[in-house]
Order: structure tokens, then sequence, then C-alpha cells
């Protein structure tokens, strides 16, 4: 069964910023994670982010259709493209939850800060619950 974690953000903090290093900590752990973005501008600012990070803290990463076959332990994707190969993280930016989620064992959503976005937030967890998701809320921790 799939189960989702709605990240719940401070004033001040970016869910791209805090994807990216959700990604670093599942890639750490071994898992192979995907990043869903709305559309390929915005995975590409996920994809320039990751590049930014220390050296020791590399998380080998790639946009959809680039890199190598299967893709690489971090995969960046945008809306209406499928992702290459088994994953069993899902990182959600975009503006809709993802009707493929349920082949991910774990999806992670965000709740942003501002008023108008948590009612878009809201409606992606209704959906999740409906896809039969096990949902649960978490705090981000402040140094994100």
């Amino acid at each position: 069964m799939s189960h989702a974690t709605f990240m719940l953000l401070e004033e001040g903090q970016t869910p791209a910023k805090v994807a990216c290093d959700i990604a670093a900590d599942y890639y750490q752990q071994g898992q192979r994670v995907y990043i869903l973005t709305e559309e390929m501008t915005q995975a590409e600012v996920i994809d320039n982010l990751l590049w930014q990070r220390d050296s020791e803290a590399f998380v080998p990463h790639n946009l959809l259709g680039e890199g190598p076959r299967g893709g690489a332990p971090v995969e960046i994707g945008w809306q209406y493209r499928r992702h290459s190969g088994h994953r069993s993280v899902l990182i959600n930016l975009a503006n809709n939850a993802a009707n493929f989620a349920v082949a991910f064992a774990q999806v992670v959503d965000f709740v942003p800060y501002e008023e108008n976005l948590k009612l878009i937030a809201r409606e992606r967890y209704k959906q999740y619950r409906q896809a039969g998701i096990q949902l649960q809320t978490q705090a981000v921790q402040k140094s994100s």
C-alpha cells in the first residue's frame, strides 16, 4: 500500500529547495526517486538546485529522457510524462495529485504556507485519500 506524507512548510520555505533535500535523504537511504513538477521549466529549476549542492552532498540525477538507461537514482520530470524504470519514492511538486502515485511506496507532497496554495494542497490530499493512499502530515525541519 502507498503512503503519502504532506510536508507542512513554514513561511520562507520553498517546496523546490525542500524537495531537493528530501530527495537527497532518500538517495542516501538507497531509494530511487522521481520528482514530478508542473512543467519542464520547473524541472530545470530542480535540476539546477541539485547541481548547486556541495560536492560531498552530490545527488546523481537527470531530467526525464536524459542520463543512463532507466534514469539516474533521482529523476526529474513534469506533468503528462512518465518516469523511467521502477522507483519507490514520488516527490510531487505539481499542482495536481499524480494519477500514478499508487505505483510508489512513498509519496511526498507539500502544504505551502500561503493560504491560496493550501487550498490546492487540500485537493491533492483528497485525491490521494480517494486513491486509497495512507496519509500523514509532518512539519519540515526549520533548517530546510
